[in-house]
């Protein structure tokens, strides 16, 4: 999926939300535990019932590479199911970055073998860690900025050099000369949303990847604040405030209803700043 039409899926949908597939197979509702494939079974649900909703999924190879070979199966098996879907964009949230001979490995794994639209990565091993990826046409790199976790600011925030900048800002300075607004995004966490602004010095139109908002604690109206574009330029993920909205058999109705929620938020939002 290229800029323009991420652009017009957003104002279709009335919507910039993303949803994280961190599916864990020990917090899924138990009764799915009987079909062959239970993350997989999850998975479909989820997305049956929210694909209306949303403009992009994420799933976190962390909860499918921990299960092995099976979960592997599951992964390959839910990108196949959401690029069946009509204009849905897809994130390997995989964090990858290594050299440029194993970053072409990862490239052609998940970007040409599994088809995601995108992957996030890394920026730490400098440009011929991320080229590869770069290399497909069509296809994102999320670079990691400033991330919602709380040992962020052990490294991202740290002021270095005679500019006495911060790190996650030395990240923004160099690496959009990398790509460009169509094919690279950067991770700005929803949880220092007041951040945003010092982001948006950097790169004022690129597409953000914004998580932390939902179970994390992350404030939708003050991420758009600080960090919407006139094309939008962001997308916000939520995840485990949708996934696990309830472990019995209503699991996918819940889900939906929390999406749901988050989509009419977003759809007065992007109202409000004359973007519908």
């Amino acid at each position: 999926m290229n800029r323009n039409e991420l652009i017009q899926t957003i104002r279709a949908r009335q919507s910039f939300l993303c949803i994280g597939l961190d599916s864990d197979i020990e917090k899924i509702p138990r009764h799915l535990m009987s079909e062959e494939d239970p993350v997989f079974a999850f998975n479909k649900a989820i997305i049956d019932a929210t694909h209306d909703l949303a403009v992009a999924y994420k799933p976190n190879t962390a909860f499918y590479e921990s299960r092995g070979s099976e979960g592997w199966k599951s992964l390959e098996k839910t990108i196949a199911y959401l690029k069946r879907q009509d204009n849905l964009f897809t994130i390997a949230d995989a964090k990858r970055g290594d050299i440029g001979n194993s970053s072409k490995q990862y490239a052609i794994a998940f970007l040409g073998k599994m088809d995601f639209d995108a992957i996030t990565l890394s920026p730490y091993m400098g440009k011929d860690s991320i080229t590869p990826f770069l290399e497909y046409e069509g296809k994102w790199v999320v670079l990691l900025a400033l991330t919602s976790n709380p040992g962020a600011g052990d490294f991202q925030a740290l002021r270095v050099g005679i500019d006495n900048d911060r790190v996650f800002e030395k990240v923004l300075q160099r690496s959009p000369e990398w790509g460009s607004t169509e094919n690279m995004m950067y991770v700005a966490g929803a949880t220092r949303a007041d951040m945003l602004s010092y982001i948006r010095k950097y790169v004022p139109e690129h597409f953000l990847l914004v998580p932390g908002v939902g179970a994390q604690g992350g404030s939708l109206e003050e991420v758009v604040e600080h960090g919407i574009t006139r094309d939008c330029g962001l997308i916000i993920n939520a995840s485990r405030s949708i996934l696990y909205a309830s472990d019995a058999g209503d699991f996918a109705e819940k889900a939906r209803q929390e999406a749901e929620k988050l989509q009419k938020r977003m759809a007065a939002l992007l109202r409000k700043h004359e973007i519908l």
